[in-house]
């Protein structure tokens, strides 16, 4: 997927957070700690990993490709590839409103661990609390 297209794609998938652009995507892509997982043009996920921890920075589904798991999959996939970076945690923030995303990541193992007080703002001006969810990836070695 090039930047258009992934632009294109998280535009039909948000409107709060705003979607990103095609040069926000180039700058993400450009990064060497971020990685790019696609599943066909229905959906993507972009994760980073550094010293020891995972974020995943968005992930979109198109909407006629929605509730067939593809979501999931990504989700199960940045997992695998967040402990492969060496990632011992994952975290991920999320608008309080997307009750589906938040249903998805819980069933996923993430719970919450902390609010950002009106982190995003909608079309309307509105604000929007962000839940920053958080999940163990690998435990750490006895000592």
């Amino acid at each position: 997927m090039t930047p258009e297209t992934l632009a294109a794609l998280h535009a039909l998938s948000f409107r709060t957070p705003a979607p990103w652009s095609a040069a926000d995507f180039s700058s993400f892509l450009a990064d060497p700690l971020c990685f790019l997982l696609i599943e066909g043009d229905a959906g993507f996920l972009l994760g980073r990993a550094v010293a020891g921890e995972a974020e995943l920075l968005t992930l979109a589904v198109s909407p006629d490709a929605r509730r067939r798991g593809l979501g999931r999959k990504l989700v199960a996939r940045f997992l695998y590839q967040a402990r492969l970076r060496g990632a011992e945690q994952a975290f991920l923030e999320v608008s309080a409103e997307n009750a589906p995303a938040i249903a998805l990541y819980e069933s996923t193992g993430f719970a919450p661990s902390g609010r950002r007080k009106g982190y995003y703002q909608t079309p309307d001006g509105a604000r929007v609390d962000a839940l920053v969810m958080q999940r163990q990836l690998a435990v750490a070695a006895a000592r």
